[in-house]
């Protein structure tokens, strides 16, 4: 579509409620835009929207979809949207049917080579501009240092700040490349924390020297490497923080920390105010007051239209009764609207929508996928596997945090192994309901020579731990395979054979299968360390 040109002299032409609401970007339910979000864009002047899994059915339908929304906004005479999502690869994507989706941060990460963050997010990039989509709140910056992190794990390129700081800094060159915003995240570091701030409100008290050396060194070498955005994180840091305020409400964080000391001249983009650490302890409507007068430039509300048209009133009257001013108001949208001018000045996307997902592009994701598997260890040889009848355990994916969403995954480990020429029996259990399983699944054990168990965050289910123990008592060929956090052999440490994977998407699925039959090495090594036998780096065995 017809692109609105965005004229160095826009801002002096707006009034303080098309200031504000360039400020704001929302989400909202299903696959055609809502009145709602049509509202929000024709008559509150809307900077930027948000999809979610629940605005996604296939790519055709992505890419009519955020063309009717910048149509929207095109004929009502406003700028041109931020269109955003969380395509981060691996466990957390909103779109993974008909693209080529690629592997997640960890993953990557485990092959070694930061040259495929760059591919892998020039890939993904190119693919979302096609479909319409501007801005990607990737990569994930977070040093995950903090093996009980409920929220970041597989999502953080591993523990080594520089490693993440390499592989963070490729992304976002190979974002910029592809013509979409990154979106560095979650400033100052959510790597450390046992805490979702979906769900409550984590700190990080670590001092200042040790922050520097690890949460922000990434930060650090992505304004370095000219990343254009930020998002920052509802984090408590009593090193920065004197008050009980998260990163996002909080002055000396983003404006004294990011802004002045790291010198960053770019957006700053919180994280959604929805969230439980700033909803339940702070309010969402409010806390977007807080989060302007902290120093954010874009303010993320993700789902309920109240809290959207609420917080653009609340910011609207702030600055009409002083406790905003307008100039404040006037440095972000500058900030906002110059980006707008530099990303969304080309109309043409990159390829046409046919190639989305093409043979070539999953091609590429595939190797990256197969340089990740990583033999932890294999003492009793039972790699590669015998052409014998086995018997696959699957722990289905589960939602382990709200930023999951759905989680339905259409290949199976069992039919992954079939394909590959092992004569599989297959069951799937729940995640959280393994110990419901063991005297069954014990009896069937036994019919069977070898057995291979995919766990999927057993750190998080006792129940699955009482399995694999129960399994290795029948004395049978055991291999676990880490279907998401490699940390799950810290629970049974003794297990003889044991491969991380990272992730339990179709792709991951079938380089397991092929690596645990020998077609392929397992080149990977560790980004992160599970025990003092098995620590970061470890790896590069071949079978």
């Amino acid at each position: 579509m017809e692109k609105a040109h965005i004229t160095s002299t826009a801002l002096a032409a707006m009034d303080l409620r098309q200031k504000v609401g360039q400020m704001i970007q929302a989400g909202f339910d299903g696959l055609e835009p809502s009145k709602e979000i049509i509202e929000l864009i024709e008559k509150h002047h809307l900077g930027g929207v948000i999809l979610f899994a629940r605005n996604v059915q296939d790519v055709n339908q992505v890419a009519a979809l955020t063309d009717k929304l910048q149509q929207a906004a095109l004929n009502s005479g406003h700028i041109p949207l931020w269109i955003s999502i969380d395509q981060e690869g691996g466990m957390v994507a909103r779109i993974t049917e008909g693209v080529a989706l690629m592997p997640g941060q960890m993953a990557i990460s485990a092959g070694g080579d930061p040259g495929a963050a760059y591919d892998a997010a020039n890939l993904c990039g190119q693919e979302l501009r096609t479909l319409g989509i501007n801005m990607n709140f990737a990569p994930d910056l977070d040093v995950n240092v903090n093996p009980d992190n409920p929220v970041i794990g597989v999502r953080s390129f591993g523990e080594s700040p520089q490693s993440v700081a390499d592989f963070g800094a490729e992304a976002i060159r190979g974002y910029r490349d592809a013509g979409v915003v990154a979106v560095a995240k979650h400033f100052p570091g959510h790597g450390d924390t046992n805490v979702d701030s979906h769900l409550d409100l984590p700190t990080i008290s670590h001092p200042r020297e040790r922050i520097d050396q690890v949460e922000l060194l990434p930060f650090h070498e992505a304004i370095d490497a000219g990343v254009e955005a930020i998002m920052s994180s509802h984090i408590v840091s009593p090193a920065f923080e004197s008050s009980k305020l998260p990163a996002t409400l909080s002055s000396a964080v983003l404006t004294g920390l990011l802004r002045e000391e790291l010198g960053f001249g770019g957006v700053i983009v919180t994280d959604c105010m929805e969230m439980q650490a700033i909803s339940d302890h702070f309010g969402t409507v409010q806390a977007a007051v807080m989060a302007v007068k902290a120093g954010a430039d874009c303010i993320l509300i993700s789902h309920r239209y109240e809290l959207q048209i609420g917080a653009i009133e609340a910011i609207v009257a702030a600055v009409e009764s002083g406790i905003i001013s307008e100039e404040r108001i006037d440095r972000s949208v500058e900030r906002l609207l110059a980006l707008k001018r530099k990303r969304l000045a080309e109309a043409n996307a990159p390829m046409a929508i046919e190639q989305v997902g093409s043979r070539e592009h999953r091609e590429k994701a595939r190797v990256i996928s197969e340089a990740s598997m990583t033999l932890v260890k294999d003492d009793n040889g039972y790699l590669p596997l015998r052409h014998a009848d086995t018997l696959v355990i699957q722990m289905e994916a589960a939602v382990s945090s709200v930023v999951d969403e759905t989680l339905h995954m259409p290949l199976t480990l069992g039919r992954a192994l079939s394909a590959a020429g092992i004569r599989t029996e297959e069951r799937m259990i729940p995640a959280s309901k393994a110990g419901e399983e063991l005297e069954v699944l014990h009896e069937l054990a036994e019919r069977f020579e070898q057995i291979v168990v995919g766990t999927y965050n057993a750190s998080f289910h006792p129940g699955q731990v009482q399995l694999v123990k129960e399994l290795q008592r029948t004395g049978k060929r055991l291999i676990v395979v880490a279907l998401r956090n490699p940390y799950d052999i810290k629970q049974f440490p003794d297990i003889s054979t044991y491969l991380a994977a990272y992730e339990s998407r179709p792709l991951a699925l079938q380089s397991i299968a092929r690596c645990l039959i020998g077609a392929i090495p397992a080149k990977g090594r560790l980004p992160v360390t599970l025990s003092p036998e098995y620590q970061a780096g470890w790896g590069g065995s071949r079978l």
